[in-house]
């Protein structure tokens, strides 16, 4: 059984420990390894070999390799010379194939992102709701933030340090009545919302938050049923980080994830919030269970 650079992997290892050290060499290539070299790595056939990758990271090799890709990428836009240096570097063969899929990697042009975000306009506001300060903001694309916090300022902060380069604008009548619809739709989750959602993140990410935007208001589910939803049943933890990550606040409704037992688990914007929004589509925290 081999390793990274096709050393063998001395002793018998988990099915958890081989993956662990896929990943590793996955981060660690230049270019993408195959799916046949991974799997001779690891001494394993190789749909026998994706099979248990993706069962425990929740993506396919190739899926995991783009997303370090696209890491890599965001780091070296910053630092290297040209925007074409930062693609070779991080991997791709021809700028070509990268520009293809560039909106979906990184949420704009690699000139935008090199930039900070520069050209993109981001339009905002800052209101109350019932759950406190909201902080609605929408690109070209859609909404691509809905923030909750106690006062406003820390909300506009997160905003700035996500697009540094970006120019935030206030909105013009049109964006003030999407952003009332937005406040609408917290105040009353059931009414859903009709408006376009400017969603960046991983594949797998975008799996999550695609399952969670079916999960009707007044339902719940664990951790672990979402993970089996999305087909991943061992990428609990996995969908949990997908879920702390997610910048839409009830457009994707993570706060309709609670523990196996039925009670609160964390959310981004505060337990007190996730509860608060649960009671308001019907949710009653389960009774303990006081004879044990």
């Amino acid at each position: 059984m081999a390793g990274p650079g096709g050393a063998p992997y001395s002793g018998a290892m988990s099915h958890a420990e081989l993956i662990i050290r896929a990943c590793r060499q996955i981060e660690a290539a230049e270019a993408p390894p195959s799916l046949a070299a991974l799997a001779q790595a690891a001494g394993l056939s190789p749909h026998h070999f994706q099979r248990l990758f993706k069962a425990h990271t929740g993506v396919t090799p190739r899926a995991y390799a783009e997303g370090q890709r696209a890491r890599r990428l965001r780091a070296r836009l910053t630092e290297a010379a040209s925007v074409t240096e930062a693609i070779y570097d991080a991997g791709f063969n021809a700028p070509s194939r990268f520009y293809e899929n560039a909106r979906e990697l990184i949420g704009m042009t690699p000139s935008r992102w090199r930039a900070g975000g520069a050209g993109e306009t981001i339009r905002f506001a800052l209101g109350q709701c019932s759950l406190g300060a909201i902080l609605v903001a929408e690109s070209d694309q859609g909404i691509c933030s809905i923030a909750l916090g106690d006062v406003p300022e820390p909300l506009l902060d997160q905003l700035q340090a996500q697009f540094p380069s970006a120019e935030l604008v206030g909105g013009d009548a049109a964006f003030e009545r999407r952003v009332a619809q937005v406040v609408g739709f917290v105040e009353q989750p059931a009414l859903g919302l009709e408006l376009p959602l400017d969603v960046r993140g991983s594949a797998f990410q975008q799996r999550v938050w695609q399952a969670l935007r079916a999960v009707p208001a007044g339902q719940t589910l664990s951790y672990a049923e979402l993970a089996r939803r999305i087909g991943q049943p061992r990428a609990a933890r996995a969908v949990a980080r997908a879920c702390a990550s997610n910048v839409l606040a009830v457009a994707i409704p993570c706060h309709r994830v609670v523990r196996g037992d039925g009670a609160l688990a964390g959310y981004r914007w505060g337990v007190a919030r996730k509860q608060a929004l649960l009671e308001s589509e019907g949710w009653h925290e389960p009774a303990l269970n006081n004879d044990a």
